[in-house]
């Protein structure tokens, strides 16, 4: 496994552990302890998955050294502002059985996302999360953000595939030192995703599935990925990416791949922000 260092000196795993939508907590502790076995050393959660007790149980159950787990949670938007942002986080941290967090994100640029950030930058100077980030955050308003806060962000998490490969994004990114991460690394499926013909073919020149080339992709392309499954098959395979690596030729062929648009809700879409700000904990 490959670590990356983030803009403040923090290693994270290029590959973690997600928990999206494992509402079960029984369920997600199994998937948590079931992947902390299997060698996933990152684990991404957010306080609107609703299962963050079960992470910390698992994390607690493993016997894994606290410092060799890189712990991810989200501030979902009825939280936003500042000193609810800052209890939602120390409630976290009681959730998640820790002393304190590797990274937490604003999960969505919604609500007063600005006073959520001092929260989280309070909490970074106290030494409760060793990074600080986004989430979903569009080139145009990271920039405006960027330029607005005192701690650059070190992570934005989006939405990034092969067919959505955030390549214009990125670039912004690169330029205020903000490391990208993927979520939704296989589309959810979309798209015949899993038996995509350049994906197979090019996976049968290395004895690796479509899934598991999407995934090299992205890693070879410097985007932290946070696949999940909750199959211990299907978790190993999304980790067996890292004994082969894909040619000059291969990368071409997917970035030609590339769609440049979202395969879910458009977090321009009005609609979709009403939704999510009417969802509350």
């Amino acid at each position: 496994m490959k670590n990356i260092k983030l803009n403040n000196g923090v290693l994270m795993p290029m590959e973690g552990f997600g928990v999206y939508q494992i509402k079960d907590l029984a369920k997600a502790q199994d998937a948590v302890q079931s992947a902390l076995k299997l060698g996933y050393r990152s684990i991404d959660t957010a306080q609107v998955y609703g299962n963050e007790t079960a992470v910390g149980a698992a994390v607690k159950a493993s016997g894994i050294p606290r410092e060799d787990i890189f712990l991810t949670t989200k501030v979902w938007i009825s939280n936003a502002g500042e000193k609810r942002a800052y209890a939602s986080v120390l409630q976290s941290l009681k959730n998640l059985q820790t002393d304190y967090l590797d990274l937490v994100l604003i999960h969505q640029p919604y609500d007063d996302y600005y006073g959520t950030y001092r929260a989280l930058e309070t909490l970074y100077h106290e030494h409760k999360i060793r990074a600080i980030g986004v989430s979903n955050f569009a080139p145009d308003r990271y920039v405006d953000f960027v330029k607005h806060v005192g701690v650059t962000p070190a992570i934005n998490q989006v939405e990034t595939h092969v067919f959505n490969q955030q390549k214009f994004a990125r670039k912004w990114l690169q330029k205020y030192g903000t490391q990208i991460e993927a979520w939704g690394p296989f589309a959810e499926g979309k798209h015949e995703f899993f038996t995509n013909q350049t994906l197979t073919k090019i996976g049968e020149t290395y004895g690796k599935s479509a899934a598991q080339v999407a995934l090299r992709f992205l890693i070879q392309e410097d985007i932290i990925v946070i696949p999940k499954s909750v199959h211990p098959k299907r978790m190993a395979e999304n980790l067996a990416i890292w004994d082969f690596e894909l040619s000059d030729e291969d990368m071409e062929k997917i970035e030609n791949m590339d769609e440049d648009q979202t395969f879910f809700n458009d977090h321009r879409d009005p609609a979709f922000v009403e939704e999510l700000n009417d969802l509350k904990l």
